[in-house]
């Protein structure tokens, strides 16, 4: 065996440089991002009247330079951080607080806007707002969302389509939170909880949903539209990072680090970063070492027929989130010539870094969010990537975390101190 493989199968932090990586690859929009986005600006009066803190109705979060976080991270690995650190602040997204509020969201408006076009309830000329009639609700309410998750995105779907008026099934697996199972019961979410890992909850989800004609199931490892809507990321950040001043460039690239569970969210994002910015944005996955499956799934070549159980790793990891064992065979083609590479850390790095960006920037963030932080540790080891990194725009994507109930987040505080 390789090093590499050695070090995967004995759960120990590693990084895997993609060979199929083509730094020029073009991401067409083939796929949709674009209909997406402007399905997003359709729904904004809607979603405005039910979520009177999203502002304008657009679900976004904020952009900022993390150089506290930097120096404290410097100190603590002794090492420099070469070039800018900044922090995608997904852990602050309204409605659900991570990231699955971009795919999952995504998906269950364009399925809520397909019923009532097909109904005549709707033109897409109108104000949105249409939707929350009672007369769409009644339409709504004959019809059923489910989805199998760890926990954020059945949080995202569940909060979204119970709003809207539709029935809603999610099936969680044994290592989802307590405290979102809890959340969505209290909408009139039907919450199904499993023994077995994702994978199961996925099955029996996807299982019960086939017997159901007015069911639509939400799948996280084959949805164009869950995928579509977070590639909307990409747009948005462009705009952002030009407020501040930012063009990445070969001089000074942009490189993306994205915590990554079954592949759909970091693949969307990664997807929508590489149309708007090229061959200047480079994007790696970050997975926990008992967790690797898109790592494993794209370095064997074998996609979803491989899991991390068949390497003898547990699939248990204290980062929800990510407790995947079978990558998302949509993610590991579409990325196959998009990502550069991929990388593991610790649970316990996880939980360290996590009480360090509290102390030094005060932004709360769960466990799985923070893995972006342990791949950049990785990455500015790497010889082949560190003339990029020392000009690079360093961007840590914090996929979860704000809506994490007080007591649990302390308990997570203070296991990274101790």
């Amino acid at each position: 065996m390789t090093t590499l493989d050695t070090r995967l199968r004995s759960a120990q932090p590693c990084f895997w440089h993609n060979p199929g990586y083509h730094s020029g690859a073009a991401a067409d929009d083939h796929i949709g991002i674009r209909q997406a986005a402007e399905r997003l600006t359709r729904f904004a009066p809607c979603i405005r009247a039910l979520f009177p803190d999203t502002g304008d109705g657009i679900i976004e979060s904020p952009l900022s330079r993390a150089d506290d976080f930097a120096a404290a991270l410097e100190s603590v690995w002794g090492m420099p951080i070469t070039g800018t650190l900044w922090l995608k602040r997904d852990n602050e997204l309204p409605i659900s607080g991570s990231i699955k509020a971009r795919g999952g969201i995504h998906e269950v408006l364009k399925y809520a806007e397909e019923l009532a076009l097909n109904a005549g309830l709707l033109h897409l000329e109108q104000d949105y707002r249409r939707l929350l009639d009672e007369e769409v609700r009644a339409l709504f309410a004959r019809h059923t969302l489910a989805v199998g998750s760890t926990g954020n995105l059945g949080l995202s779907i569940g909060t979204m389509a119970a709003h809207l008026g539709f029935q809603v099934d999610v099936h969680m697996s044994a290592d989802a939170r307590q405290w979102k199972k809890d959340r969505l019961r209290q909408l009139g979410v039907r919450v199904h909880e499993y023994e077995d890992d994702y994978s199961r909850a996925v099955a029996e989800g996807r299982r019960l949903a086939e017997q159901d004609p007015d069911c639509h199931f939400v799948d996280d490892e084959h949805s164009l539209d869950l995928f579509t809507g977070y590639g909307v990321a990409g747009r948005r950040l462009k705009a952002q990072l030009a407020a501040q001043g930012i063009m990445p460039s070969a001089e000074h690239p942009l490189m993306v680090y994205l915590p990554c569970g079954v592949g759909g969210g970091p693949g969307g994002v990664a997807y929508g970063l590489k149309q708007e910015f090229g061959p200047h944005v480079h994007c790696f996955f970050v997975e926990p070492v008992q967790s690797p499956c898109v790592l494993l799934g794209m370095m064997t070549g074998k996609g979803a027929e491989v899991s991390v159980e068949d390497i003898g790793l547990s699939n248990r990891t204290a980062a929800d989130g990510l407790a995947v064992g079978r990558p998302s065979a949509l993610v590991c083609r579409l990325m196959q010539p998009l990502l550069a590479g991929a990388m593991t850390v610790e649970d316990l790095q996880l939980f360290r870094l996590l009480a360090l960006l509290q102390d030094s920037e005060g932004i709360q963030a769960e466990p799985s969010a923070m893995a972006g932080a342990g791949g950049l540790q990785l990455l500015l080891q790497q010889p082949q990537w560190q003339s990029r990194a020392a000009r690079a725009h360093h961007l840590l994507w914090l996929t979860g975390g704000s809506m994490v109930p007080a007591e649990e987040y302390q308990a997570y505080c203070h296991q990274g101190q101790a």
